[in-house]
């Protein structure tokens, strides 16, 4: 030890940050940090006092922890007579039966998504497409497909079609239906008007020229005004019942973010997941054996 610390009564005190120092420097140097640190300080002791915290628009809905419910639908037929309607919003069923929808796609990145989550259900849904996005992504069409989901016209550039005069009508329907066959050689059995707006007499000349009917919706969750994924399944959960068409939109990736907790609530609640096209044939069968029923 030094002489004149001895003598003194100092001793040193090894410090990481300043090296050596004496007790009454070390005293000094940490009142000066705690001085600082006062100074810089801006926490308020008022209970009142808004905190503010920076929005996480990282979040993803976490995954289902282990195995998700199965859709228990079975194999029901799709061929639906084209005198079953020209406007359907929900199909009057025999059974908790529903169809839920998924518009303005497909997107490269949100509809791959939502099909895993589909196939880990065993839920077969409608995918009302638009043309021009069918050509930019047609890998993804394919795969829609191939997984056995139902593909649905929704115009090819997603115009107001009560806006427009035959003539476009009818050139938005067949470019679409153009684009859906040269992706994955499938035609659409059914139409959406974009915004839902169609004049109804503009739906009876699709009904008759395409063979489309025109599907509406009971359920819409609002998703495209993107109000967090809870609030979307929150109210398709709320508002869901059998035989309705629920509206929603792959286009938006909170909506997709939504999807386990709105499925896995839904088929909790005993809801059977089938096409549009099942549903309206459901339809169908259901009025052929009540006329059986009324002449035996």
């Amino acid at each position: 030890m030094d002489k004149s610390l001895h003598e003194t009564g100092e001793s040193l005190i090894q410090n990481p940050g300043l090296g050596q120092l004496t007790r009454r420097g070390f005293i000094a140097a940490s009142a000066a940090t705690l001085a600082s640190c006062k100074a810089s300080s801006t926490i308020s002791t008022d209970p009142t006092a808004a905190v503010k915290t920076p929005s996480n628009k990282d979040y993803r809905t976490p995954s289902v922890q282990g195995s998700a419910l199965r859709n228990q639908a079975g194999n029901h037929p799709s061929n639906f007579s084209k005198s079953a309607g020209v406007t359907f919003s929900r199909v009057q069923v025999s059974g908790n039966y529903i169809a839920i929808t998924f518009d303005d796609g497909p997107h490269p990145r949100n509809t791959p998504r939502l099909l895993d989550m589909l196939a880990k259900r065993n839920i077969k849904a409608t995918f009302y497409v638009i043309g021009r996005s069918v050509d930019l992504h047609p890998g993804v069409l394919r795969r829609t497909v191939a997984e056995g989901h139902e593909i649905g016209n929704h115009s090819h550039t997603h115009r107001l079609l009560s806006k427009l005069g035959d003539t476009e009508v009818r050139k938005e329907m067949q470019r679409c239906q153009d684009a859906v066959g040269r992706a994955a050689g499938v035609r659409p059995r059914t139409m959406r008007p974009p915004y839902g707006g169609l004049l109804q007499r503009q739906r009876k000349l699709i009904h008759d020229e395409f063979d489309y009917p025109t599907i509406l919706w009971s359920v819409d969750p609002l998703d495209w005004k993107r109000p967090g994924s809870s609030v979307v399944a929150s109210r398709i959960l709320s508002a869901t019942t059998a035989g309705g068409i629920v509206l929603a939109h792959d286009l938006h990736s909170q909506t997709v973010d939504a999807m386990p907790a709105t499925l896995d609530g839904l088929l909790r609640r005993g809801f059977k997941f089938v096409t549009v096209s099942q549903l309206i044939a459901m339809k169908t069968d259901t009025a052929a054996q009540a006329s059986v029923t009324r002449t035996q």
